[in-house]
């Protein structure tokens, strides 16, 4: 229990520390965009992301009620998932750098990197899904003869 206690006391004492820093170091034009950016993340995750999402996975999941399907939907969404991952690490690079960034910190193309990035991405999970959709069946494979 004075574990809990001791560790709920650090918390609160950094969150506090961190709140102090924050005021600190932001200007005021700074705090108030922040609630709206946050509140925009909330609105774009809520009514544009989770619905794609969901629409996407209910796709997956109808075109993998197909005959043969089971050797082919996990390389389908796993090179979705890994779509999915990688745009959302690089798109705060790519729109922080079109809004005149300072070139030494953000030196590289990101939206050539992240397109050649999701290219390749999409061509491993295509030679993957024509590798296991060309695999006979086993008698080990579920259907199979």
């Amino acid at each position: 229990m004075k574990v809990r206690i001791g560790l709920v006391a650090v918390g609160v004492l950094m969150a506090l520390w961190g709140g102090w820093e924050l005021l600190q170091s932001v200007d005021v034009r700074g705090l108030v965009r922040l609630p709206l950016w946050l509140g925009g993340a909330v609105v774009v995750d809520d009514f544009v992301l989770a619905p794609l999402t969901v629409v996407v996975g209910w796709l997956v999941v109808r075109w993998s009620h197909r005959p043969g399907a089971h050797r082919t939907v996990g390389v389908v969404r796993t090179t979705l998932l890994y779509v999915g991952i990688t745009s959302l690490i690089a798109l705060p690079l790519i729109v922080r750098q079109g809004t005149g960034a300072n070139p030494t910190v953000l030196p590289r193309d990101y939206l050539r990197d992240w397109l050649l990035l999701e290219a390749t991405i999409v061509v491993v999970g295509a030679v993957a899904y024509f590798t296991f959709s060309r695999v006979r069946a086993s008698s080990g494979d579920i259907g199979g003869r």
